[in-house]
């Protein structure tokens, strides 16, 4: 049967289709056209000030060095679990071979008593040659058993002091695998509070580097004036002792960079020793600074103030947060050359006092090993090692 239906027409085909997809069409070029002009028109975030960028960049270098100090104890920790690891593999190693040569004693044994086990005591009387080869292959039997006794003992404690080995070197490996996590995660933590901070400053105009610049020479200056005016007041006070009849007590009454007096009552071996750590420190001026670094060519600050009281004959731990709790602790007004100062409350930074109010220290990545005052970083407290 034929169809009576009418043919379908296409709306886009009709006049009307089409006007009616023109106006979708105008309609929707006017949707992005709205959508993009919104867009425009969204305020977008202020510029941060150069005031701004510098104490964020300051916060981020300072929250590097936490982490590099966290870095330092994680790889501490990672050596000496992989020098126990490395030990421990060691005595495996011995205890393995102790072990073969008390397994090849009872093989030994073993093959004899095959080939003489068969026999009793009355068919070897009866094949012995005479009765006194009896008596001495008797006896020398009796004497194997004692020996393959003492061997199977000795392989019972091998195996199970090899057992115990193993089982701490499983527990160290764990630990040993522990610690490489935790370094891992401090190296990438450092990386990216330097590599945001390196950001943040690419960013600025010439103009503002150079504000930027004139900001850190106010701090430096603001820093150096408090540094001579408590060197001004050590002087006087020493002066006034000296009057009284009091002699010195080892404070910093020199000038310059010279670290002050390091005789008086307190000029023992301890002085001496800060002397000599104070020496080594200032021989590293102008060296990098470079987050983990103990030397001989670049340092961070705790690894800085470790070599040099070791070139003094005196080991420090690592890290800041151990290096403190090392030696006596001392008053900011009692600092004598050597002392070692720890800045701000998480104690994330050292420097090794040189007198007047300064110090030598391994400042920050950027920067080189150099004098400057105590007071440009807030002072936690101080140490006197020895």
């Amino acid at each position: 049967m034929a169809s009576h239906r009418k043919p379908r027409t296409s709306v886009l085909a009709s006049p009307t289709g089409r006007r009616t997809a023109a106006g979708l069409t105008t309609a929707a070029l006017a949707s992005v056209t709205l959508l993009s002009q919104s867009a425009e028109a969204a305020p977008r975030a202020p510029k941060p000030t150069v005031e701004e960028v510098k104490q964020k960049v300051d916060d981020l270098y300072h929250q590097a060095e936490v982490a590099t100090q966290k870095y330092n104890a994680a790889k501490e920790r990672a050596d000496g679990q992989r020098h126990t690891v490395d030990s421990l593999l060691d005595a495996s190693a011995k205890r393995a071979e102790k072990m073969n040569e008390s397994r090849r004693l009872l093989g030994t044994f073993a093959s004899a008593q095959y080939r003489t086990g068969g026999m009793n005591p009355t068919a070897q009387l009866m094949l012995a040659k005479d009765p006194q080869q009896f008596v001495d292959r008797n006896h020398l039997m009796e004497r194997l058993t004692g020996r393959q006794k003492q061997a199977v003992t000795d392989y019972q404690e091998q195996q199970a002091a090899a057992t115990k080995q193993r089982a701490q070197a499983t527990r160290s490996l764990e630990r040993l695998q522990e610690s490489q996590a935790s370094l891992k995660e401090s190296k990438r933590s450092v990386q990216d509070k330097l590599a945001e901070a390196r950001q943040l400053l690419s960013r600025l105009t010439a103009q503002e580097k150079a504000r930027l610049a004139e900001l850190e020479r106010q701090k430096e200056a603001a820093a150096k004036r408090r540094a001579a005016e408590e060197a001004r007041k050590q002087q006087e006070r020493e002066r006034q002792r000296q009057q009284d009849g009091g002699g010195s007590t080892g404070g910093s009454t020199g000038s310059g960079s010279t670290g002050g007096s390091t005789g008086g009552s307190t000029g023992d071996s301890t002085t001496s020793k800060g002397a000599k750590a104070l020496a080594f420190a200032r021989a590293q001026i102008g060296k990098p600074y470079v987050w983990g670094a103990t030397g001989p060519t670049s340092y961070d600050c705790s690894g800085l103030t470790q070599a040099a009281w070791k070139a003094a004959g005196v080991d420090l731990p690592r890290t800041t947060w151990d290096q403190v709790k090392v030696g006596q602790r001392v008053a900011t007004k009692d600092l004598q050359p050597g002392d070692l100062v720890f800045f701000y409350n998480d104690i994330s930074h050292v420097g090794m006092y040189l007198g007047d109010g300064k110090m030598v220290h391994a400042p920050k990545p950027g920067a080189s090993v150099r004098e400057e005052s105590i007071y440009y970083m807030p002072i936690y407290g101080s140490v006197r090692p020895g």
